[in-house]
């Protein structure tokens, strides 16, 4: 058993939300962005993304909490989720569209909680499919999602822009 509990995410929970996308998405793109736009991942740049989505449950979101013996909560890690924003997909695929973990808890079972929590809902959903797109170049990404079942589409591969950085990325896909 887990010791890190998941829920659905309140709005008090939006700056806690921003702070841990802020804090993963530094480390997961160290290296693959220029240092003064890892420094501009701050969260105020994000909290209000958050609440709107906790707000209004676009995508969903689920957060990973870990209790002290106070009994206070720590937000370690988040999921958000819905139906997938690609066009032509049918209604039944469903969508991760974010989940980060703080590095400090890498490699500790929170992003399996995480992605059971989303497998649920989505299934709740009624979706069958479910994707994530991933920078080709996160291989810390792509090896947890391909452990957790999900399979690289080759013929997805598309550049992006994040920020001044020209980034590929893939569609991974798996059954729910």
């Amino acid at each position: 058993m887990s010791e890190y509990q998941v829920r659905p995410a309140t709005l008090s929970d939006a700056k806690a939300v921003a702070e841990v996308h802020a804090l993963a998405a530094k480390a997961a793109y160290a290296g693959l962005l220029p240092e003064d736009q890892l420094r501009a991942l701050a969260p105020a740049t994000r909290e209000a993304k958050w609440r709107e989505a906790i707000e209004f449950s676009e995508p969903q979101v689920h957060v990973a909490v870990l209790t002290d013996a106070q009994g206070r909560e720590e937000i370690v890690g988040f999921v958000g989720f819905d139906r997938s924003r690609d066009a032509k997909t049918p209604a039944t695929t469903g969508e991760i569209w974010a989940i980060y973990v703080k590095p400090e808890h890498w490699d500790r079972g929170v992003g399996v909680a995480l992605w059971d929590a989303a497998r649920d809902g989505l299934e709740e959903e009624g979706c069958t499919t479910v994707t994530i797109w991933l920078p080709l170049r996160n291989q810390r990404a792509l090896r947890f999602h391909e452990l957790a079942g999900f399979k690289r589409e080759m013929k997805t591969a598309k550049t992006s822009q994040l920020g001044s950085v020209k980034i590929e990325e893939i569609r991974l896909k798996r059954p729910v």
